[in-house]
C-alpha cells in the first residue's frame, strides 16, 4: 500500500477515533460517508489506487 493511502486511512482512524470520545454523531456520519464515496470510486474505476496488493 502506499505512503499516501496508508495515510489516508490513519486520518480517517483518528477522525473516527476523536469523533467516538467526543460524541459528535454528525462528524462520525461525514467521515463515514466521505469513506464510502471514496471507496465507491474507487470500484467504479474512476479512482485507481498505485499499487494493488
Amino acid at each position: 500500500m502506499s505512503y499516501e493511502i496508508e495515510r489516508f486511512f490513519e486520518l480517517q482512524d483518528e477522525a473516527t477515533k476523536v469523533a467516538l470520545i467526543e460524541s459528535k454523531g454528525d462528524e462520525l456520519t461525514d467521515v463515514l460517508v466521505a469513506a464510502l464515496e471514496d471507496v465507491a470510486a474507487i470500484l467504479a474505476g474512476d479512482v485507481r489506487p498505485e499499487t494493488l496488493h
